[in-house]
């Protein structure tokens, strides 16, 4: 199972110590399993890490290195419909597969969910919603159950969470395992909390900001939510077989008052503070509870991690890497170079993409497509004081060269719709 959220910042986790906020439920999957603290995101947005989460691949690699929208003008990704996502591989192993939450990966056919190998969708289509509440977005509604369009009442991190708990239940005594992607909106922008949880916020610390009292509430309502689906997981006998990985999508968005740690920066930046995230595995009796690993693993590490527990031959396109044997225990430290991209419009970005790129303790970033490359030494400047691409041009260059090796593999792939002949 993974539990999927939108925007959560680095340290909005009481588990790294935040006293502002409190989230029991997500500390208790922390105390149960093992802490990554050098997790990345694909990219410092949501639909190119979702694509990198769903196919295993870098994010232009399967056509989506910016937002899909609703919008043609906007719009900066189209999923390659000949990728083959989780959920329809992991059916090859005879699991039924649920996707509980946002999609963001394609509004129309070729490339809706259950198109895509999920039995189940319930859930919301579009990236973000405009109101948690009303759940619209450039006045259309993305709220599906499978292709039906619905319309629930109630807030959709609630909503979110009963259907994962009623999913959960209705695999009980079923003899084929499952495989569930809870995917939440939430903390996303607009921000967007019940009163009570307000209230309750507000009430512990009157001092606070109300942007970062509003987003605390934001959080610590959908850790409700997921102290719900743990424990349903729990009362149906299922939770001592499951893997369960818990992480965000990108960085915390800074506007919002997301707490980043001493990351630099945040949402749509390739500073750390935009591309790590937390992140927490639990597997009962597989992996060592309380147990804490340094290995730097990304999105995209997921999919073969999960084909290789279900014991399916991985693919030879994959991007990712299965890190099985660090939950297991056997923490390895080969390293590699990692790819970071993210393509947008507007003003500040012109439709252009701006990348970045880590190799050991190095790291060499554009944060826009209009600045010059930048260069850090993240073992001895972990929080990007030091730009030292003037001082090491031949570092630069190096970096430089294993960088538009990326780019051009990335350009092999559409991330347009083609046209209809």
């Amino acid at each position: 199972m993974i539990i999927f959220t939108d925007d959560q910042g680095y340290h909005d986790v009481s588990y790294y110590g935040t006293q502002d906020l409190k989230t029991p439920n997500i500390d208790a999957l922390r105390a149960d399993g093992m802490r990554f603290d050098f997790f990345y995101t694909n990219s410092p947005v949501c639909a190119p890490t979702r694509a990198s989460l769903m196919t295993g691949r870098y994010p232009d690699r399967v056509g989506v290195p910016g937002l899909i929208r609703f919008k043609p003008e906007d719009n900066w990704g189209f999923l390659d419909p000949s990728a083959v996502l989780l959920p329809a591989k992991l059916k090859d192993a005879g699991y039924h597969t649920a996707h509980i939450g946002k999609w963001n990966l394609g509004l129309t056919s070729p490339n809706l969910p259950n198109q895509k190998g999920f039995d189940l969708f319930h859930g919301w289509l579009e990236d973000m919603m405009e109101d948690y509440v009303d759940k619209r977005r450039n006045g259309f509604n993305y709220m599906r159950l499978n292709e039906l369009e619905i319309d629930p009442s109630g807030h959709a991190t609630d909503l979110f969470s009963q259907w994962a708990v009623n999913y959960i239940e209705s695999r009980e005594d079923e003899e084929n395992p499952f495989f569930l992607y809870l995917a939440y909106n939430a903390p996303h922008f607009p921000v967007q909390p019940p009163k009570e949880y307000l209230d309750r916020v507000k009430a512990r610390d009157p001092n606070l900001p109300d942007r970062r009292a509003n987003l605390i509430a934001l959080i610590e309502h959908m850790d409700d939510g997921i102290g719900q689906v743990i424990k349903t997981l729990k009362e149906t006998g299922q939770y001592e077989n499951t893997l369960v990985i818990f992480t965000s999508d990108n960085g915390g968005h800074l506007p919002d008052m997301a707490n980043n740690g001493d990351l630099r920066d945040g949402k749509q930046s390739m500073y750390e503070g935009g591309l790590r995230v937390p992140m927490v595995a639990v597997w009962p009796g597989k992996i060592k509870a309380g147990s804490t690993s340094s290995q730097v693993n990304t999105t995209m590490d997921v999919y073969p991690t999960l084909v290789e527990l279900t014991g399916l031959d991985q693919r030879d396109d994959m991007d990712g890497r299965s890190f099985m044997n660090t939950l297991l225990g056997n923490e390895s430290p080969e390293s590699r170079e990692l790819y970071f991209v993210r393509r947008e419009g507007g003003v500040r970005y012109g439709g252009k993409a701006y990348h970045a790129l880590r190799k050991g303790d190095w790291k060499l970033l554009q944060n826009s497509p209009y600045q010059p490359l930048e260069l850090y030494n993240l073992k001895d400047d972990p929080r990007e004081q030091h730009d030292l691409a003037k001082e090491q041009p031949e570092k630069v260059q190096e970096l430089n060269r294993l960088l538009m090796k990326h780019i051009q593999a990335g350009g092999q792939v559409p991330w347009q719709r083609p046209k209809e002949k």
